[in-house]
């Protein structure tokens, strides 16, 4: 039941349920909502359907002594928080739109902070006694870049169907991943520190959600590229258990390259150490924080740390010991990415044989290339293979292999771009506006079919929150993925579905990069 404030009797009623408490004022258009470390107000959509909150706080500020460390309680208030607008993004250089990436896929541009450890629920403001499947979205940036606040994460359309939706920051670059050897002295059992954000903020959706009308008991985590990987890593690792029982994974996972030792962690930290001209822990937590952004810059990611990840996440899944999980997983078509410059056919072949000696031969005839153009799309075949499609196709095959529910699907739509934009087709996060159903976010020439695209694309997304299932009515079928008949969803204007058509030369390719380069 709600009751609304009506003005000329200048009181406000409060109602307090155990499944949805909330105060609601139409004169400011607010909500108020009980949280553990205190009340916070958000806002209502325009049609008064859905209830935003922002820049809620899950962490303490890791600033000053709490800077590399693992995020530590908020402190309670009193009164009434007000949570109506984003926080500050992750400390990272400021964002510019660069390669496929226009600035709707990007942070604004301020405020960037290391006061950083906030989130967002979007929710429907209707109380009912069914509690609401719950989605925690984990954004990329490759660990070094990336935000919640970027326009394309907004949460309300996928919220009006149904769903309670969670976005969150964590730490990036140097400030989320730091193997400082000194750690562990301190009382640390690791430097994976974006990781223990993710997971304190899960938690705090475990301790909190219901209060929004979610349900703690049924979670699914999702994230594209490095926000994938993380959803990866937190299905491998012990310290989120029972805090999520679906995941969705964009373009992204851990399986083909190892994660990086705790040994080799710190050496390149050692190596960041003399950039920054201190070795001492103490006196780093006090350098300023954009000094150390820019001398202690650079790709940083997750680590085998004993703790978060107790073993590399490839032999930990072919243990058995992740979290057991439905999964729905995918990735994009033309989201290849070659570094160093496409080349011509001749300089192509010859870095194959260079690099996989007599399995070259192999490579060649998998990825066909009779001259400059066609050479130009085998390499960007080859790199998204091997930095996507060999990721997800591992995670499919541990699914199948150990009886867990599986979806798996191919995003191949070229998105409609103009001028520069066109080249890159079905790029790397291209698909996230059509899951999201945000196309209305994005400055691009969008077809009927693009918008007929994202309704389907997010009802599948939404339906697998609700059950594990992507399929619902009105929906084109999606079979679940088998080993045998390796059936995907082809996400384009016209969806279909059909066996994965690179699956043998993905098999191919694995068995390639197992070998290793001849000596």
């Amino acid at each position: 039941m709600v009751l609304f404030l009506r003005l000329k009797y200048l009181s406000i009623i409060l109602i307090l349920t155990s499944v949805f408490a909330v105060t609601y004022t139409h004169a400011q258009q607010t909500a108020v909502i009980p949280t553990k470390n205190g009340k916070i107000s958000g806002v209502r959509s325009a049609d008064g359907q859905i209830l935003s909150f922002k820049g809620i706080p899950y962490a303490a500020p890791p600033v000053g002594a709490l800077r590399w460390k693992a995020p530590q309680p908020v402190e309670k208030w009193t009164g009434i928080k007000d949570c109506t607008k984003f926080s500050a993004s992750p400390m990272q250089p400021k964002p510019a739109p660069f390669s496929m990436w226009s600035s709707e896929f990007l942070i604004p541009e301020e405020p960037i902070s290391e006061d950083c450890l906030y989130l967002n629920v979007w929710t429907g403001n209707k109380q009912t006694g069914n509690k609401k499947p719950v989605l925690v979205w984990i954004y990329g940036g490759g660990f070094s870049s990336g935000g919640s606040a970027c326009p394309i994460y907004d949460g309300e359309a996928l919220a009006r169907k149904g769903i309670v939706v969670v976005s969150f920051n964590y730490r990036v670059g140097v400030f989320g991943f730091f193997a400082h050897p000194d750690l562990s002295m301190t009382g640390e059992k690791s430097g994976n520190f974006g990781l223990l954000d993710q997971i304190a903020a899960l938690k705090w959706v475990k301790e909190n959600i219901s209060a929004f009308g979610g349900d703690p008991a049924q979670v699914t985590i999702a994230g594209q590229s490095a926000g994938s990987m993380s959803v990866n890593a937190l299905v491998a690792s012990p310290l989120a258990a029972g805090l999520f029982n679906k995941a969705i994974g964009q373009s992204g996972a851990n399986f083909t390259s190892s994660n990086p030792t705790k040994e080799m962690a710190e050496s390149e930290v050692r190596v960041t150490l003399k950039a920054l001209g201190s070795a001492k822990l103490e006196d780093l937590r006090k350098m300023d924080a954009t000094t150390l952004m820019t001398k202690g810059n650079g790709m940083r990611r997750p680590y085998v740390d004993g703790h978060v990840l107790p073993d590399q996440i490839s032999s930990i899944f072919a243990g058995g010991n992740q979290n057991k999980v439905a999964l729905l997983h995918g990735w994009n078509e033309d989201e290849g990415l070659v570094f160093g410059g496409i080349k011509n056919v001749t300089d192509f072949v010859n870095d194959l044989r260079k690099n996989y000696g007599r399995n070259a031969d192999f490579l060649i005839g998998a990825y066909r290339a009779a001259n400059d153009t066609e050479a130009a799309q085998a390499q960007l075949d080859l790199a998204r293979d091997q930095v996507f499609g060999m990721q997800g196709y591992l995670w499919l095959k541990a699914q199948v292999k150990q009886q867990l529910p599986v979806y798996g699907y191919r995003f191949t739509r070229i998105v409609p771009a103009e001028g520069e934009y066109k080249k890159f087709k079905a790029f790397h996060t291209g698909e996230v506006p059509y899951a999201f159903n945000n196309l209305r976010f994005v400055n691009r020439p969008w077809k009927e079919s693009d918008r007929q695209l994202a309704e389907t694309m997010s009802g599948y997304w939404v339906n697998f929150v609700k059950t594990g299932n992507p399929n619902g009515k009105g929906l084109p079928p999606w079979p679940a993925y088998q080993s045998n008949e390796k059936q995907i969803i082809i996400l384009d204007e016209n969806i279909s579905n059909k066996p994965m058509p690179d699956a043998e030369r993905l098999d191919l390719l694995w068995k390639i990069m197992q070998a290793g380069k001849p000596n």
